[in-house]
């Protein structure tokens, strides 16, 4: 940790009078996201420690993002002005058993949570690859795992407490609040400082994964609906350096999937004989069990560990979330692209979702596949090569996920985004002042 950010964390050198000592903030360090591709625009970073703190913090600041995990490869959380970040509101509140609900607040990550409802016999529906980032964030932007019949993790959210422009708390609710609730869910931090969630819980689970490498991109043609529902939740890793997928991974829940252990071909592609990292030349120690060993749902559902850095650590990212029925199409558009794409690639990952009802959630009204490209933290090159790909994937209506690198024009985000409209004038009236817009807000969302 920076020598000046340990300081204002644990001694309150750096404090300010309006505020409890919880209430520290950065005045020189530049923070960077977790990639290290950018430099927030403002050192003023804040902590607070309660609802109470933040919402004091809210009132008297012109001008606000929140702020996550640093997750983000883009500007989304950015602020010119301050920021006011969720990481030390990171509590279990509750549980509701009968109900089957937790209350935590928005800053614990899916990597502290998940141990706590599994001791205490519930789960969530699904996780991300990397339990690293933060529920508020994560729900924000639209974040996601896999599974066919699985919706992104927003889809889990059942209440939220938001903090206001002008302090005062909102509680809003799936059940009460209809659209203004769908509205809010997936919110990208321009409706309020989500001080507290409520997520719907089932009962735990345990499960295997299983790795096969080597499936010829030919057999998505007739094949591509029975793989992805080969598991619980399914991923494909391709460096569209040849005509197959490198790996397949099948997480599979021990209580309603096969058992692959004794199976050594999958549609043509063979089991891998040890744990796999998705980048084949990086050592699996960071990547969670294999093999079809048996384990909690917490930590089968990542694919990387908690305690380890998630993915390469240096990268950058793009991701695309396309219909369902059109996934074959999509994936061939990009093989087509493999020579282009490749000298710039790290791996490539595919995914499926659920499609929900939250504004603008790029699963809006349709059952999606995400193609993921972690790329080489190479900017200059990788911004070349993405306007070619929203290119080719415009057929196919792609929506980007929100919180990573992409350069279609506003214009043409809006148009695949039916309730955008109603969600800026949602957004005016809830905040006419704009103390929660930043440059990427104004760009992309009221620019239109």
């Amino acid at each position: 940790m920076e020598r000046k950010r340990f300081l204002c964390l644990s001694t309150g050198i750096l404090t300010t009078p309006l505020f409890s000592q919880a209430m520290r903030f950065i005045q020189d360090d530049r923070l960077k996201n977790w990639a290290g591709n950018f430099e927030f625009s403002t050192s003023n970073v804040y902590y607070p420690k309660s609802t109470a703190d933040a919402s004091r913090l809210i009132k008297n600041k012109r001008s606000l993002r929140a702020l996550g995990t640093r997750h983000c490869f883009n500007r989304v959380a950015d602020s010119s002005a301050n920021l006011v970040c969720s990481s030390t509101m990171n509590r279990f509140i509750s549980l509701d058993v009968k109900n089957r609900r937790v209350i935590v607040e928005g800053g614990i990550k899916y990597g502290e949570l998940s141990p706590i409802l599994d001791q205490k016999g519930y789960a969530l529906h699904n996780l991300a690859s990397l339990p690293h980032i933060s529920v508020a964030g994560s729900i924000s932007t639209g974040t996601h795992g896999s599974g066919i019949h699985n919706g992104n993790l927003s889809t889990a959210v059942e209440a939220l407490e938001l903090i206001r422009a002008d302090g005062s708390i909102r509680h809003i609710s799936r059940e009460k609040d209809g659209e203004g609730f769908l509205a809010s869910v997936v919110g990208l931090g321009a409706l309020g400082w989500i001080s507290n969630v409520e997520l719907k819980v089932i009962p735990r689970f345990d499960m295997r994964q299983f790795v096969f490498e080597n499936l010829a991109i030919s057999r998505l043609g007739d094949d591509f609906d029975k793989i992805m529902a080969a598991g619980y939740s399914v991923s494909l890793f391709t460096d569209w350096n040849g005509p197959e997928i490198n790996e397949v991974w099948i997480k599979s829940r021990l209580d309603e999937h096969p058992d692959y252990s004794k199976q050594p071909e999958f549609f043509g592609a063979s089991a891998a004989a040890k744990n796999m990292h998705p980048i084949a030349s990086l050592s699996a120690e960071n990547c969670t069990p294999q093999m079809g060993v048996p384990g909690p749902w917490y930590e089968r559902l990542p694919h990387f560990k908690m305690g380890f850095t998630p993915s390469s650590g240096k990268e950058l990212q793009s991701e695309y979330f396309v219909p369902h029925r059109h996934a074959v199409e999509a994936i061939l558009a990009m093989q087509r692209m493999g020579s282009k794409i490749s000298p710039l690639l790290q791996i490539t990952e595919i995914r499926s979702i659920a499609a929900d009802h939250l504004w603008l959630s790029p699963c809006f009204n349709r059952d999606s596949i995400t193609i993921h490209f972690t790329w080489k933290p190479e900017w200059d090159k990788v911004r070349e090569i993405l306007p070619i790909i929203e290119k080719e994937l415009a057929p196919f209506h792609p929506r980007p996920h929100w919180g990573k690198l992409f350069t279609l024009s506003p214009q043409v985000l809006a148009s695949r985004y039916e309730k955008m409209e109603d969600f800026k004038k949602m957004v005016t009236a809830e905040d006419p002042t704009g103390k929660f817009r930043n440059d990427f807000m104004n760009q992309y969302i009221f620019r239109t």
